[in-house]
């Protein structure tokens, strides 16, 4: 240990080395759950102090020694182990062991970013990875829906799935709504969601919403042969409200499959998000991430990243979450940030900002975990008949000020396909209406499939080449 962490280390106080251990000996050994911090010392302490303060804050102490603390209490403590003085960087480990056994994601989160991004120690303090071991992994309960899923249902392979948001946002009457989404449908759409806010109104009331879209569906399948999905926003201001939503949606006589459930997970509460993948398994769970830049945006000194975050949803079971769009949309965000947390949810195993996390909850050595990472990367489907071996995918949702156009550059921005793609004024504000749009979305994606330029494809296609030239010019 250099001079220099020596007499940070001489610095602490006797409460305070309780949660310093820059020689922990396995900090992976599957006792703990791994964070690491970009954190910047307020007031008077010193880096080391502050530190101890946030592992302290954060798991079994408080600003003072307390004698009611136990010789099994202080095995709770958790500990700092790592530190980086020159990018402000400190790693703590946690005692799984702390967090509540039920699988209880708002738990680990009121520890690990409550109370500590509050705290005058700090001027600036972001949680930018985390890593959980595989035998945390085993509590929780992780997507059962996914995409693969939902790709069976409407027979979509190799190639996202082309959605849309029904703008504008709020304002339609019922009927008018599922107008929109007829003719998104009818226009070779896959799938339609509820703009975040979408709820009860007054002018859109969510029985007649959901009667019109299930009408709205089925004409459209029997027009186009083609199987279709819609996404419900059931967020509600009480438990019994969400409940009856889902039910109102399920009773409905929608196909299985031909429905998700939208939750925002942020203003709803992860609460609400676990509650509907307990009792809707069978159900695609869409996470809305409403509120998420209050976090996550790169230049807030206090909060989680986006990786953080999209790790937080695949572990409470999220079906999907939207993961920003790297820069193509309009949404704030960068392939550095938004692919590498798309990419973290969505593979066995994938590198973060500083941990490499392995979705397995046997050891990721084992021969069958190496196998499952390899068709795992090939794009094989995986996890199918042997789901006890890993905590299965969470499928990227990206929106934000897409169309036509950008889908081919965030295609190659992802290094992927499997992701679902949610258009809103990128489709209905095409010069020839929502029918057009979703019309110019199939030819862009159409094109990317035959290795053609979207502009020699459009030579052929009325509705991409007018995309093309409304969009290029916005």
């Amino acid at each position: 240990m250099s001079l220099i962490y020596e007499d940070l280390v001489k610095s602490l106080d006797s409460k305070q080395q309780a949660y310093v251990d820059l020689k922990l000996p396995d900090p992976t050994n599957g006792e703990f759950l791994l964070a690491v911090f970009h954190m910047i010392p307020g007031g008077d302490l010193n880096v080391l102090q502050a530190a101890a303060e946030i592992a302290a804050e954060s798991s079994t102490g408080t600003n003072i020694k307390v004698s009611t603390e136990t010789a099994f209490s202080r095995t709770m403590n958790a500990r700092v182990y790592q530190l980086d003085l020159e990018r402000e960087l400190v790693w703590i480990a946690y005692p799984w062991r702390l967090f509540d056994r039920g699988g209880n994601v708002q738990n680990i989160l009121t520890y690990i970013i409550g109370n500590i991004l509050g705290m005058k120690e700090i001027q600036a303090l972001k949680l930018m990875d985390i890593w959980f071991p595989p035998s945390m992994l085993e509590q929780y309960d992780g997507p059962s829906y996914t995409v693969d899923d939902m790709r069976k249902y409407l027979d979509v392979y190799d190639r996202p799935i082309l959605g849309t948001i029904v703008k504008p946002k709020m304002g339609l009457t019922s009927a008018e709504y599922a107008e929109v989404c007829y003719d998104f449908w009818v226009g070779g759409g896959d799938f339609v969601k509820n703009d975040e806010p979408q709820a009860n109104q007054d002018f859109c009331p969510y029985e007649k919403m959901v009667a019109h879209v299930k009408e709205a569906m089925d004409k459209a399948v029997k027009e186009t042969g083609q199987k279709k999905v819609h996404s419900f926003n059931v967020s509600a201001a009480d438990f019994d409200t969400m409940i009856e939503r889902c039910e109102m949606i399920t009773n409905a006589g929608f196909e299985p499959g031909s429905y998700a459930f939208l939750i925002d997970g942020i203003t709803a509460g992860w609460m609400a998000v676990q509650t509907l993948r307990r009792r809707y398994p069978d159900v695609f769970l869409h996470f809305h991430r409403a509120a998420h830049g209050a976090f996550t945006r790169q230049e807030n000194p206090i909060g989680f990243s986006v990786l953080v975050l999209s790790k937080f949803a695949r572990l409470a079971g999220a079906s999907g979450i939207h993961t920003g769009t790297a820069g193509i949309g309009k949404m704030k965000g960068t392939p550095a940030e938004d692919v590498v947390a798309a990419h973290s949810i969505q593979y066995l195993k994938s590198p973060g900002h500083f941990f490499e996390q392995t979705w397995s909850k046997i050891m990721d050595t084992d021969k069958d975990v190496i196998n499952l990472v390899n068709e795992d990367l090939a794009h094989h489907v995986i996890l199918e008949d042997d789901s006890w071996r890993a905590m299965k995918k969470c499928c990227p949702i990206v929106s934000g000020g897409l169309n036509p156009v950008k889908l081919k550059p965030f295609i190659d921005v992802m290094e992927n396909v499997d992701f679902i793609t949610t258009m809103g004024s990128g489709v209905h504000s095409h010069p020839g209406g929502t029918q057009s749009g979703a019309k110019a979305l199939v030819q862009a994606c159409d094109a990317y499939l035959q290795g053609m330029d979207i502009e020699e494809y459009a030579k052929d296609h009325k509705e991409l080449a007018e995309a093309i030239e409304f969009y290029l010019n916005r």
